[in-house]
């Protein structure tokens, strides 16, 4: 097991890193004059400039219930970040688009992340942090399942 020797484990690792990165959006964003942003709607927005605009996916992409996702969307509406709106291929079903406050949000935020991997990469030197982003970037495929004949399993 020599993945394990004198390693914290990945998923440790991996939120500790994307607690810095959030926490560092945040006070970017506040010393821009911004209100403070839940970590579940910074969430909610990554989504959305990913692609991801339908509360349900959201959800299930954050692992939450759809309540959930609903009632952290409905604070940003309520703030004017995000909008709902009819989705143009299925009626029954609403998608979240940010509002033009949102957009401008959007926009510093990107700066933020522009400025956070300008500083990391000076922190870590260029060529490890070219070498992390490359490695975080890769496919990484489905998810592993567990069970009798599967990865991890005990049989």
């Amino acid at each position: 097991m020599a993945a394990q020797e004198n390693l914290k484990p990945l998923l440790l690792s991996l939120l500790q890193a994307f607690y810095w990165c959030d926490e560092s959006l945040q006070n970017y964003l506040r010393s821009r004059g911004w209100p403070e942003v839940t970590r579940p709607q910074s969430m909610v927005m990554a989504n959305i400039v990913l692609g991801v605009n339908r509360p349900s996916d959201i959800a299930r992409n954050m692992g939450v219930s759809r309540q959930a996702i609903h009632s952290t969307i409905n604070q940003m509406v309520d703030t004017g970040i995000v909008a709902l709106a009819d989705d143009p291929v299925n009626r029954r079903v609403k998608i979240v688009t940010p509002t033009k406050l949102g957009e401008t949000m959007r926009v510093d935020a990107q700066q933020a992340m522009f400025i956070q991997a300008e500083e990391l990469s000076a922190r870590l030197g260029e060529d490890d942090f070219r070498q992390l982003t490359r490695i975080l970037s890769r496919a990484w495929g489905p998810a592993l399942t567990f069970g009798p004949g599967l990865a991890g399993s005990d049989a």
